[in-house]
C-alpha cells in the first residue's frame, strides 16, 4: 500500500491517520453526548442552543482563517511553525475536555471552540503541505490513500475511546459516567500525539516566498493579489460593474487557466454542500424514520471501514482515468443515494427503512473520501505550486463553508412537505448543478508531467 512512497509521503499520510480519531469522538460523537449529559446535570435550559452556536462559530472562524493562513504560510519557515501551533492546539484543548469539570458546561464549550479553531487550522495548512511532499502525477494517490488512512484510523481510535465509555454504560464495569467521557478524550489525544510524529520530523516546507518586513500585515494584501491571479477579483469587478452603468459596458478577460479554477471551484461548492449537508443530516433523518440509536452507531464505524478501501481505489482509478473523471463517478454516485433517500418514506415498515438506510450508507462510504481525496490533489495539481499555500486558503473557504445550501434546503422542504425523505431527495439539485459545471474544467492528466 505504501510502496513507491518516499518518507514524507509516507509520514503526510500518517498525520491523516492520526487526527481523524478527534473527528469521529469531538466533532461528531462522544462530545455532543457529553455536552448534553452536563447541560442537563447543570440545569440549565440554553446550553444546547449555546452547543449549537459554537459549532456554527468554529466553522465560521475556520472559514475566515482560511486565506489568512494560506498567505502566512507561503513564507519560507512560516508554514511548519503554524502547523505545529494550531496541532499542539487543538490536542492540549482535547485533552483540556478530559480535565475542565462536567459541571462548567460554559467553560467546556470554550474549550470545544479552541480545539475545533485548531483542527482546522492545521488541517488547513495539513493540506497545503501537499504540493510540498508530492510530485503532481503521485498526488491522487498520496491524497486518496491520506483519506482512506484517514477513515481506519479514525474508526479505530474511536473505538479504542469508546471502550470504557460502552463498558460504563452498560454496567460491565464500576466508572462513573463523567469518568468514562473524559478518558475518551485523553485517549484521543494521546492517539493525535504519537501518530503526528512522523508529520513533525519529516515534513518540512519547500515551497514559499522569502519572509519580509511587515509580513503579517503583506498577508493580508497577498489575499487580494491571489483573489486577482485566481481571477476571483474580477468577477466581483464584473458583477460591480453590472449595478454601475457607466462602467458595465467594460470587458472582462479571464485566463484560460483562471476560468479553470473558478470552474472547478464552483463545481466544488455545490458537490461539497452536498456531501457535507447528506454527512450533517444522516444521523438526525436515520433517528427522524425510527432507526435506533446503536443501529446508527453501527452505521457510522461501518461507513469508515468501507470508505477506508473506497478511498484507495479512487486513486488508483484517477491514475487510470484521470482525477476528473473518477469525481464525475463520484458525483454520480452521490445522484444514486438521493434516489435512495427519496425511497424512505417514514411510513413504509422499519425493517425495510432499516435495509435502505443501510444501502445509503455503504454508497456513501464509497464515494465519501475518494471524491474529496481527488478533489484535493486535482486543485493540487491545476494551481501553479509556487502559490499553492495561498490557493488552498482560498479553497479551503469553499470547503469549510459547504453543506450551508443542502441542510437549508432539507430543512425548508422537510418542515414544508412533512416528508423528510423529500429533504435527502432534493440535495441531487447540488449534484447535477455540480455535474453541469465540471463539464468545463480541465482535463487534470495534462497537468501530469508539469
Amino acid at each position: 500500500m505504501f510502496k513507491g512512497l518516499t518518507k514524507e509521503e509516507k509520514s503526510w499520510v500518517m498525520f491523516d491517520w492520526a487526527d481523524s480519531a478527534y473527528t469521529m469522538t469531538v466533532l461528531t460523537v462522544v462530545m455532543a453526548m457529553y455536552f448534553a449529559y452536563a447541560a442537563e446535570a447543570s440545569g440549565s435550559e440554553n446550553a444546547l442552543a449555546f452547543w449549537g452556536f459554537a459549532s456554527g462559530f468554529v466553522t465560521l472562524v475556520a472559514g475566515f482563517m482560511a486565506p489568512i493562513l494560506g498567505t502566512l504560510s507561503g513564507y519560507h519557515g512560516k508554514k511548519k511553525t503554524l502547523f505545529n501551533f494550531f496541532t499542539f492546539l487543538a490536542i492540549a484543548a482535547t485533552t483540556a475536555l478530559a480535565i475542565v469539570p462536567y459541571t462548567m458546561w460554559w467553560l467546556l464549550l470554550i474549550v470545544f471552540v479552541i480545539s475545533g479553531i485548531g483542527f482546522n487550522a492545521c488541517n488547513k495548512v495539513y493540506d497545503a503541505f501537499l504540493a510540498d511532499v508530492s510530485e503532481n502525477k503521485n498526488m491522487d494517490r498520496v491524497s486518496s490513500l491520506g483519506f482512506g488512512m484517514g477513515y481506519i484510523g479514525g474508526a479505530i481510535g474511536f473505538i479504542l475511546s469508546i471502550i470504557a465509555l460502552v463498558l460504563s454504560m452498560e454496567g460491565v464495569i464500576d466508572l462513573p459516567i463523567v469518568r468514562a467521557y473524559q478518558i475518551s478524550f485523553l485517549v484521543t489525544a494521546i492517539w493525535w500525539l504519537v501518530f503526528c510524529i512522523p508529520m513533525f520530523k519529516n515534513v518540512h516546507q519547500k515551497i514559499g516566498v522569502p519572509p519580509e518586513e511587515n509580513y503579517v500585515r503583506k498577508s493580508f494584501v497577498r489575499i487580494r493579489t491571489t483573489l486577482e491571479e485566481m481571477g476571483l477579483w474580477l468577477v466581483v469587478g464584473r458583477w460591480i460593474r453590472f449595478w454601475d452603468r457607466e462602467r458595465r459596458s467594460v470587458p472582462v478577460f479571464l485566463t484560460k487557466e483562471q476560468k479553470g479554477i473558478l470552474l472547478f471551484l464552483c463545481a466544488f461548492f455545490l458537490y461539497s454542500d452536498g456531501v457535507g449537508s447528506i454527512i450533517r443530516m444522516a444521523v438526525a433523518f436515520g433517528d427522524d424514520i425510527g432507526i435506533d440509536q446503536m443501529t446508527l452507531l453501527a452505521v457510522l464505524l461501518v461507513v469508515q471501514f468501507v470508505a477506508f478501501p473506497f478511498a484507495i481505489l479512487y486513486g488508483k482509478m484517477a491514475g487510470k482515468f484521470g482525477a476528473k473523471n473518477v469525481i464525475y463517478f463520484g458525483i454520480g454516485t452521490y445522484c444514486v443515494i438521493c434516489m435512495v433517500g427519496l425511497l424512505m418514506n417514514p411510513n413504509r415498515d422499519l425493517e425495510f427503512l432499516t435495509i435502505l438506510f443501510w444501502i445509503l450508507a455503504v454508497l456513501v462510504g464509497t464515494a465519501q473520501g475518494g471524491i474529496q481525496a481527488l478533489s484535493r490533489s486535482y486543485f493540487a495539481r491545476i494551481i501553479p505550486k509556487e502559490k499553492s499555500n495561498e490557493y488552498f486558503g482560498i479553497y479551503n473557504i469553499f470547503g469549510r463553508f459547504a453543506s450551508i445550501i443542502g441542510t437549508t434546503m432539507f430543512a425548508l422542504v422537510s418542515l414544508v412537505t412533512g416528508r423528510p425523505h423529500w429533504g435527502i431527495g432534493v440535495i441531487v439539485v447540488l449534484f447535477i448543478s455540480a455535474a453541469i459545471l465540471f463539464k468545463y474544467v480541465p482535463d487534470d492528466r495534462a497537468f501530469n508531467e508539469e
